[in-house]
């Protein structure tokens, strides 16, 4: 699989909403940083920021509008929506992501906190 297609497989795996699938394809030592948020390690470490959040939600959809990959390192211009109480919820973001041994050794998106709060609280 190459870096583009691990990070389309990663992606399709949190839009099931199957956090087992999509941290099995992470290094164990993997960085998430979620840059206007907070920073965690590892699979469990994903799982305990975006399992709260990702069932909260009834679907999710991240719509990739434009993808580069050069060697190890993936870089994706996203909108990524998460529907809640019946309304869904848009994010702009920019995702980095670095692939090591097959895996994804660090994952960081950027967004505007601001927007965020404001989508969230309706």
């Amino acid at each position: 699989m190459t870096p583009g297609e691990l990070v389309a497989t990663f992606i399709a795996a949190i839009e099931r909403k199957d956090l087992d699938a999509a941290c099995a394809l992470v290094t164990a030592d993997c960085e998430y940083d979620n840059v206007p948020m907070s920073k965690v390690f590892g699979p469990e470490g994903i799982k305990t920021v975006l399992a709260p959040f990702v069932g909260n939600c009834s679907a999710i959809d991240w719509v990739v509008h434009h993808q580069a990959e050069t060697g190890n390192v993936v870089m994706n211009e996203r909108t990524d929506r998460f529907e809640m109480g019946g309304r869904w919820i848009e994010l702009g973001v920019a995702g980095l992501f670095v692939i090591r041994d097959g895996k994804i050794a660090l994952w960081r998106d950027y967004f505007d906190q601001g927007q965020f709060t404001k989508a969230i609280s309706g």
